[in-house]
């Protein structure tokens, strides 16, 4: 196994079968980490992107089976920002020295491209990047939002299995999904999806085909998350997903696409104490601090129990483990090309 790693390490491919090797084998997992540590530090360092994230809507007309503001939930208490709203959170985020600002929101088809692109152009009068995270829009939409100034989109795939993927997505197909995905990169956009783990009747072989998925799309940041079971969804009652499963996933990643962007992500952080500093020390060199209005913060409630960070707060532990927060836009232009 520890060979295995090494291959990956060296030439950042790995097959299928060996993918299935690593992930079954829990005996590897400190060495595969560490080692994943070492590839982020070589083709990125020590410096960690942060992504301001505001979520401007919680208002979604998909009805995902795990997810805490879907349609069919009548508990949520909905919202939607004004666009004065939004820009004057992104005047917070500029000015607190953030320079990304991830705009996020259910699909909620109130915003059109033609207002989304609106706030964009005000944002943009800074040099800041914007991430959207905004659901399947058509390639015209997503012409005209990249137009405006839109960097990056973020775009989960959740499962690369057609079954599971179904199951999971009522009235949507993967087909729709990877075409999206596709468009983007098409359009230049910085590219990010993910997976979740943990999903029923998710197989280990299932996320083997996710990393490949990754390696094909030439994805420009993966997000990884276990799954936390909502209460008001048709899965309460299931089990939450493995974190440790899931640092694998992003590990694994890491090796083979060396110089893309990973956050820690906030559900990592959730479902284990400290699990946004283990992902770091993992492969993981991105965080995304919520910078929304509070009420909204509660409402966007996608699973239950999201943890929250602050700036000083973040600092301060990123500190304890050799980190410092970067002062760039965290482009993966801006990370070292593992094609030299």
């Amino acid at each position: 196994m520890k060979s295995l790693i090494n291959k990956a390490k060296t030439t950042h491919d790995l097959t299928r079968d060996e993918i299935l090797s690593i992930l079954k084998d829990d005996s590897i997992n400190e060495y595969l980490f560490s080692v994943a540590d070492k590839v982020r530090k070589e083709y990125i360092g020590d410096e960690v992107y942060l992504r301001a994230l505001i979520e401007f809507s919680n208002i979604c007309r998909c009805n995902c089976v795990y997810c805490g503001i879907r349609r069919d939930n009548e508990n949520v208490k909905r919202f939607r920002l004004t666009k004065d709203e939004i820009l004057s959170l992104a005047n917070f985020a500029i000015q607190s020295g953030y320079k990304t600002i991830v705009l996020q929101s259910g699909e909620d088809s109130y915003f059109t491209a033609e207002m989304l692109a609106e706030i964009i152009k005000e944002i943009k009068k800074n040099d800041i990047a914007v991430t959207l995270s905004i659901g399947e829009r058509s390639f015209e939409e997503y012409k005209l939002l990249k137009e405006a100034g839109a960097d990056r989109f973020l775009l989960r795939i959740e499962t690369t299995n057609p079954i599971v993927y179904k199951k999971m997505h009522p009235n949507m197909t993967l087909e729709n999904r990877k075409r999206c995905l596709f468009d983007l990169k098409k359009l230049g956009y910085e590219t990010g999806t993910g997976s979740l783990i943990g999903l029923p009747e998710q197989s280990v072989e299932d996320l083997a085909d996710d990393i490949l998925f990754y390696k094909e799309l030439d994805a420009d940041m993966i997000g990884i998350g276990p799954l936390i079971v909502h209460v008001d969804t048709p899965l309460k009652g299931q089990v939450d997903g493995d974190f440790i499963l899931a640092l694998k996933v992003m590990a694994i990643t890491r090796l083979l696409l060396p110089n893309i962007n990973i956050p820690a992500t906030t559900a990592m952080e959730t479902l284990v104490e400290n699990g946004r500093l283990k992902a770091l020390q993992s492969g993981a060199n991105v965080v995304m601090p919520n910078v929304g209005l509070e009420n909204a913060k509660k409402q966007y409630e996608i699973y239950p129990g999201k943890v929250s960070v602050d700036y000083e707060t973040l600092k301060d532990d990123l500190k304890k483990i050799g980190r410092t927060i970067s002062l760039k836009r965290g482009f993966r232009n801006d990370n070292k090309s593992f094609l030299e």
